[in-house]
């Protein structure tokens, strides 16, 4: 009787241990499609990198940042005070990169939301109800009379989804995915900062020195005006070349003006990258000079793993494959585990007796085990719709993949053509000065008209101007490739840092 008594006792306990080692059976049976990154066309190497000629078939060295240089800080070999303090600021005050930090808080919080339903959810509930139950509830006749009661209640209820079929599972992975892009995005939206911080002060310097260009010809031609002046009244020329001094003179004033306004515009551009107002920013002139610094493009494959939007490109693909698993899941069965446990009483003071004790074990309403039957078709919508969103990504990564390359091949083929533009305009700047020496020495003698001299100077302003122009093409061409490289020689700031700053 005893055995048999116990056989009776134990028979629950391995019905329920079996029921359990099956749940945990099914709860690592994942229905998500196992992840790879998909393939992408890259080139052994560069061709704009490959056509150049120099050490081992390439005058791109492979640049050699001081060991003082702190990781990603890339802009520092420019070797440049001014815009090394700028970065610093920028990095500190910029609002689009507080927003960007901002999404990168919002994403991490939903993966620690994700990740709670891995746990279960325990609440706790203090309340009371009036009810006054019909006869018919209770069986009497239609005139009985019943009589209202209090029912004061105190319970803790525990519900918890056991993770069939891998769908808790892949939201994780969707949302921790979805984290990491949006931390790639602020490194993206970092290094665009950078990019434009550094860019726009170019662009700065350039507008200095071409200030600092037509303010030595404005000075040339007050000069100019009054030897005409005093050759005019001296009788030696007529009063057209006295009329064409003063329109050159004017005209340089005029494009010195011009060149003032577009400066003040691009100092107040970037004082908004700063985080400031213009009015409290001003940047000191200084002339920009030219910047010739070896950028090394590595391998195209290298460039898969230093690119920021690359990175995001393809965590979003991580995410929505993640997703094809939720989708999937719902064709599956749900088992959502409930219970309470409290006190029931109809006095307030006896609320917390022993006898008052109730539990409940099992939902409420409903079941705890449901599988779906007919739904019309809306599941196998929902997992066409996310192999669909996957398939998007896997474009768009391929597409962000090439784009990539573009802009490397682009800026190579920049920085290879200006190096020669850069010499052949030298030369050209050097011959029209002579030229321009020599008509002003010619006209002092009488052997040419002023329109000669007048055309000679023209040429030279108009040299010069190419020249600075293209100097300064150059320095934000080296920005742009080292952009298009991904940034710095190592890892960038941490988000929670450029965040937490004020």
């Amino acid at each position: 009787m005893n055995a048999l008594n116990m056989t009776s006792l134990l028979r629950p306990v391995r019905i329920g241990s079996a029921l359990l080692a099956a749940l945990l059976v099914l709860a690592g049976c994942s229905v998500a499609p196992t992840y790879e990154r998909p393939s992408v066309d890259t080139p052994a190497a560069f061709k704009e990198a490959a056509v150049q000629t120099g050490e081992n078939g390439s005058q791109w060295k492979a640049a050699q940042p001081s060991e003082d240089i702190a990781r990603g800080e890339w802009w520092k070999i420019f070797g440049d005070d001014s815009l090394n303090a700028l970065e610093d600021r920028a990095q500190q005050a910029n609002q689009d990169l507080k927003a960007a930090a901002a999404r990168l808080g919002q994403a991490r919080a939903l993966t620690r939301d994700a990740r709670s339903a891995y746990f279960p959810q325990v609440d706790a509930g203090l309340g009371a109800t009036r009810q006054r139950p019909s006869p018919a509830s209770q069986g009497l006749p239609a005139d009985a009379d019943t009589r209202p009661s209090t029912l004061y209640r105190a319970q803790i209820g525990v519900s918890y989804e056991v993770d069939l079929f891998g769908r808790v599972s892949s939201n994780v992975d969707a949302a921790t995915a979805d984290a990491q892009r949006s931390e790639a995005l602020f490194h993206s939206v970092l290094l665009a900062l950078q990019a434009d911080v550094a860019q726009q002060y170019f662009l700065v310097r350039e507008l200095d020195a071409a200030l600092e260009l037509y303010r030595g010809t404005v000075q040339l031609r007050q000069e100019s005006l009054r030897l005409v002046q005093r050759r005019f009244d001296e009788g030696d020329i007529s009063e057209v070349d006295v009329a064409r001094a003063k329109s050159e003179l004017a005209s340089a004033q005029s494009e010195a003006l011009g060149i003032a306004r577009q400066r003040a515009v691009a100092e107040h551009a970037l004082a908004i990258l700063l985080g400031s107002t213009p009015a409290e920013f001003a940047l000191p002139a200084r002339p920009l000079t030219r910047i010739s610094i070896g950028i090394p493009s590595g391998l195209p494959s290298t460039l898969l793993e230093r690119r920021p939007d690359i990175a995001a490109a393809e965590r979003a693909m991580a995410a929505a494959n993640a997703r094809v698993g939720v989708a999937k899941s719902a064709f599956f069965p749900s088992l959502n585990l409930t219970g309470g446990f409290g006190y029931e009483s109809a006095q307030l003071g006896d609320l917390f007796n022993w006898s008052s004790r109730t539990f409940l074990l099992g939902p409420l309403v409903g079941t705890a085990l449901s599988m779906p039957l007919f739904d019309g078709g809306r599941r196998q919508a929902g997992v066409d719709r996310a192999r669909a969103s996957y398939e998007e990504q896997v474009a768009a990564y391929r597409g962000t993949v090439l784009n990539a390359f573009r802009e490397v091949e682009d800026n190579l083929a920049n920085l290879r053509i200006l190096g020669d533009q850069n010499q052949a305009q030298d030369e050209a700047v050097a011959a029209s000065a002579r030229a321009a020496k020599l008509s002003h020495t010619q006209y002092q003698e009488g052997a040419v008209s002023y329109f000669n001299v007048i055309d000679a100077d023209r040429t030279v302003l108009q040299q010069q101007r190419v020249s600075v122009q293209l100097d300064g093409e150059r320095a934000r061409s080296t920005v742009n490739l080292i952009r298009a490289l991904g940034g710095g020689w190592g890892k960038l700031p941490a988000p929670t840092q450029l965040s937490s700053a004020k």
